[in-house]
């Protein structure tokens, strides 16, 4: 028998299509929220001024295939035939023994034969000459319109200069914002903000006003902890049961990473040592990772794989490098890496800790790793920078740093009880270098303007404000101003 037979095809793809049969997609499959991701997809799916494939890039659980269902329920809201609409997930055991273009010439000599067809491919690395085939529906298809998504951020990245050159548009996916957070569990009382609310125009506020803002804001405070421990990732935002959460979490997002998507991606043979460099780097999330320093401590691990595995876990969006930024012209440290996990609730999910979430020092950890990946995932498309610095005589520290071609902001992380900035700290020193400063604080009334060294103010906002008014900078499409 056939194993991949046109029977057995069809099979699995009706399966994968039931709105070929019913004309609508079920509601647990496109979720009633729709996140800032969707939002972009949409506008170029739809744009009649440019035709773009869309390139959905995240790691597991974001929400990646929860997108494309609801691009397919808007378009069949529009009006567009259900057979016109094709979704296919790449990694389905019988699809990995077919070639793309054999699942495509089975759809179009069953299904649908025309050519102006919507295409949806999930996890699209899974298909051989995957981009070579996406180009040709490109360039050959010019009604067609391809959704695709993808785990490993790198590889399609690097495909699509080679292949989709003027033709892609690659939209990141991270996990949950605390913003996106709050809306999807509708938390009561959430302040609904104006546009132009956003972190650095809060420099320019007067104390009244001030005052005002945060006094909305303060009801945040109390989901903030749970959004740490859970909160990245949709399904199990939503989840009732954190511990349960935090056991699929493991499952789904880490162990399947680790021990099935970058082992058969990159020909890792043995993924304990993955899994181990990993571990590592989840107890020493948000500081500068030596290369050496790991391989000696996991008793002789060459430097070589150790450099290569921290790479394979970036493409899969585990992990985040944070480099080092010049400030200044003061000088800094060699371009060592500052290694983030990629969201703060997967650290809490590996370690297990229940001391993660009230231990001041990694609780500093756990926060100080969620703004980072709050500001890595807001400027990811404009031409910035998002670093760190170290340097000057003492080899002081700014956490964060975000490098425009114009400016600079700078943001210190400082979740502690007694936030204090003196004479000493970097931030305070070199504020005037910068557009903008901040200090991320912990309790909700160690906010706002407080003096550097020179003529610049430095701002001081809790960290469930700042990271809640990103989300609606965000929201409003303030991307790339300072």
């Amino acid at each position: 028998m056939d194993i991949t037979s046109t029977e057995n095809l069809l099979k699995v793809l009706a399966a994968f299509n039931p709105w070929w049969k019913s004309g609508t997609v079920r509601s647990e499959f496109s979720k009633s929220y729709k996140r800032f991701a969707f939002h972009e997809a949409s506008k170029l799916l739809n744009s009649e001024d440019f035709r773009r494939t869309v390139v959905l890039t995240g790691t597991r659980r974001v929400g990646k295939t929860t997108i494309q269902y609801q691009l397919i329920e808007q378009l069949l809201l529009s009006g567009v035939s259900p057979s016109r609409i094709l979704f296919v997930s790449l990694d389905h055991p019988l699809l990995k023994l077919c070639k793309l273009n054999e699942i495509l010439d089975c759809y179009q000599g069953n299904i649908y034969g025309e050519e102006d067809c919507f295409y949806f491919f999930d996890e699209v690395q899974y298909a051989s000459d995957w981009d070579q085939w996406v180009k040709t529906i490109y360039d050959t298809k010019p009604l067609s319109r391809t959704v695709a998504t993808g785990s490993a951020s790198p590889v399609l990245k690097k495909k699509a200069t080679e292949s989709g050159a003027g033709r892609w548009s690659i939209i990141q996916v991270p996990t949950l914002s605390f913003f996106e957070y709050c809306e999807l569990l509708e938390i009561k009382d959430r302040p609904i903000l104006s546009e132009d609310v956003r972190p650095t125009a809060l420099l320019k506020y007067k104390k009244q006003d001030l005052n005002i803002l945060l006094g909305k804001l303060s009801v945040l405070q109390t989901h903030f902890n749970r959004y740490l421990l859970v909160g990245g990732f949709p399904e199990l935002a939503l989840a009732k049961d954190d511990f349960m959460a935090q056991s699929i979490m493991r499952e789904d997002v880490v162990d399947k990473v680790l021990k099935r998507d970058i082992p058969s991606l990159y020909k890792v043979r043995n993924s304990t040592e993955l899994e181990r460099i990993f571990l590592y780097i989840c107890y020493h999330s948000s500081n500068i990772i030596a290369i050496d320093a790991i391989s000696k401590e996991l008793n002789g691990v060459s430097r070589a794989t150790v450099e290569d595995y921290i790479g394979y876990m970036e493409s899969a969006n585990l992990i985040y490098r944070s480099y080092p930024v010049d400030l200044g012209g003061k000088k800094v440290l060699k371009a060592k890496a500052k290694i983030y996990i990629a969201d703060a609730a997967i650290r809490n999910a590996v370690l297990m800790d229940e001391n993660l979430t009230i231990d001041p020092e990694e609780l500093g950890i756990t926060v100080e790793t969620s703004v980072y990946k709050h500001v890595a995932a807001f400027y990811y498309q404009n031409t910035t920078k998002v670093g760190y610095y170290r340097g000057g005589k003492k080899n002081n520290e700014i956490d964060v740093i975000v490098e425009f071609p114009s400016g600079k902001i700078l943001i210190e992380v400082k979740y502690r009880d007694k936030a204090s900035i003196n004479s000493n700290d970097a931030i305070f020193c070199l504020a005037d270098e910068a557009a903008s400063s901040l200090v991320i604080t912990k309790r909700a009334d160690d906010y706002g303007i407080q003096p550097s060294a020179g003529h610049k103010k430095i701002l001081r906002l809790p960290a469930f404000a700042f990271l809640y008014l990103l989300g609606n900078a965000e929201k409003n499409g303030y991307r790339g101003r300072k």
